[in-house]
């Protein structure tokens, strides 16, 4: 199969694990980078042995380029979207799909009208913790799933991040930084969401970052810090969600869905593999579950899929349909709390295939 040449804007923290991981696959070939900052761009390519460092502009008109992932802050994820399909390319990029509902839709109207691929991470569902959990759910090892709780909690970003003033700016906040990874495991594992309600706060009004290189700097709190709500699921299972930056430690469990016949503690969703649990209806003990997918992925694994998907014509699975979904879902809890309500989601997709089992290392097509 003809390889997919890519180009990647944003040479961040970020852009090492998608340089590291495109190289898995064969059907993807990264073929240049750009960033605001040229010389970025040019250590990156340096590094990873990318053949052009351009800028913005020229990455956007490479006449070869089909894919750009799209590794920049949240706030210009959207309109660098656009800008990429406008140009006649697909476009990939780093959660989140837009800072709210609105701009979202516009990139996936845009997409649809162009007849473009659109796709927006995480792609961590697509690794062997997550397509494992998958199996176990399809093949009834839990039994109808009945209710799920998801949890993630810490004291926010300021004391390791070099600049972590967008984690409370818009588009920032616990739900919209770590909440893409849970939610978009749970659409993965149990369908689309049908209803939301949600309770938020900001505890603490200022931050005042304690990392280089911008310690003592007091940062304004712009977004709640502290979330906790509940989700409706269209197969009729409600989830229990929390989402904190206001927490120094706990002991709560990452990810579990609960069945009429057992409960599966599932891997960390911000990871491609992990250790799985199973507890069967009244035994005492905890299974362990060994992985039926490769875990051997990373950062990468969505653009793949969505490069053989491109060749194939068949749907990929990190769709904008799902992160249109996500969008909508993290806006409503905020959303919730404000108006005093359960609001029904306006949105909908459709539940990602899950992936074969036994493909070859580097593939993703039987």
């Amino acid at each position: 199969m003809k390889p997919v040449k890519v180009g990647i804007i944003g040479c961040g923290a970020i852009s090492k694990a998608y340089f590291e991981g495109s190289a898995k696959f064969k059907i993807l070939e990264i073929i240049a980078c750009a960033d605001i900052d040229h010389e970025r761009a040019k250590t990156q390519a340096e590094k990873f042995d990318i053949p052009q460092a351009l800028s913005v502009e020229e990455l956007i008109q490479h006449p070869d380029i089909e894919i750009i992932i799209n590794l920049t802050i949240p706030k210009f994820h959207a309109s660098l979207n656009q800008t990429i399909l406008n140009a006649g390319k697909h476009a990939y990029c780093e959660k989140p799909f837009g800072l709210d509902l609105p701009e979202a839709e516009e990139t996936y109207r845009l997409a649809k009208e162009k007849n473009l691929r659109v796709g927006c991470a995480p792609d961590t569902f697509l690794g062997g913790g997550g397509q494992t959990c998958r199996k176990l759910i399809d093949d009834g090892a839990i039994g109808d799933p009945i209710a799920a709780t998801a949890f993630w909690a810490s004291h926010g970003h300021e004391n390791w991040h070099p600049n972590p003033s967008f984690y409370y700016q818009e588009g920032g906040g616990p739900m919209f930084d770590m909440g893409p990874y849970y939610l978009t495991a749970l659409v993965n594992l149990l369908g689309p969401a049908v209803r939301i309600s949600g309770s938020t706060k900001k505890s603490f009004p200022t931050r005042t970052i304690t990392s280089e290189p911008f310690k003592g700097t007091v940062l304004p709190v712009e977004v709640p810090t502290h979330l906790t709500g509940t989700i409706d699921f269209a197969n009729n299972l409600t989830a229990t969600i929390i989402m904190s930056f206001d927490v120094w430690g706990n002991h709560l469990p990452m990810l579990e869905i609960h069945g009429t016949e057992g409960t599966l503690c599932v891997p960390d969703p911000n990871d491609f593999e992990g250790t799985i649990l199973l507890k069967k209806g009244r035994e005492k003990e905890w299974t362990e579950i060994p992985h039926t997918h490769e875990t051997n992925v990373g950062r990468g694994i969505g653009v793949a899929d969505m490069a053989y998907a491109i060749r194939s014509g068949r749907p990929h699975r990190v769709n904008g349909e799902m992160a249109l979904h996500v969008v909508e879902m993290m806006q409503s809890f905020e959303k919730s709390s404000d108006e005093s309500r359960h609001l029904t989601l306006k949105t909908t997709c459709s539940q990602p295939q899950a992936l074969p089992m036994n493909l070859p290392t580097g593939e993703l097509d039987s």
